[in-house]
């Protein structure tokens, strides 16, 4: 691809300049997918009867019936909520007979753990920066003004 895209262009600056843009593209290409995946799976905890489910389904694989039991709700609207999070991938399920069970998926539950986590350090840097800021502010208060 490099030696089409510099005979394409002839020289080695029109060469870096296309190079880039390829890459540009790849990159943005990459993080919206990855944008669009954390916001499935945000949207999919955001509710608290799927937060339920989640949170049974980390005990061990359940079927639907298991997972409706503690919820307020008809089954229809039971599986509407795992409908949600299939799409997700936080769950992944399988008929076997007339039984659908369902088991939880930890890859999307990473990416978004990675993302809070770098989250996090950015603000905790710059709480850390702040705290430093205010730390040296403090001596000059101290000092008597005087009249």
């Amino acid at each position: 691809m490099a030696r089409r895209l510099l005979a394409e262009n002839g020289s080695r600056t029109a060469f870096l300049k296309s190079a880039c843009t390829v890459s540009l593209r790849m990159i943005l290409k990459y993080v919206l997918n990855e944008s669009a995946a954390l916001d499935s799976v945000f949207r999919a905890l955001s509710d608290p009867a799927r937060r339920g489910m989640i949170d049974r389904l980390a005990r061990g694989p359940a079927s639907v019936s298991e997972l409706a039991a503690p919820l307020d709700m008809s089954l229809p609207a039971v599986m509407q909520h795992l409908q949600v999070l299939e799409e997700s991938g936080l769950v992944k399920s399988a008929k076997v007979g007339r039984v659908r069970t369902c088991h939880i998926e930890a890859a999307p539950l990473q990416q978004a753990e990675r993302w809070v986590a770098a989250r996090r350090a950015l603000w905790e840097g710059r709480f850390d920066r702040l705290g430093q800021f205010l730390a040296a502010q403090e001596p000059e208060k101290k000092k008597p003004r005087k009249p």
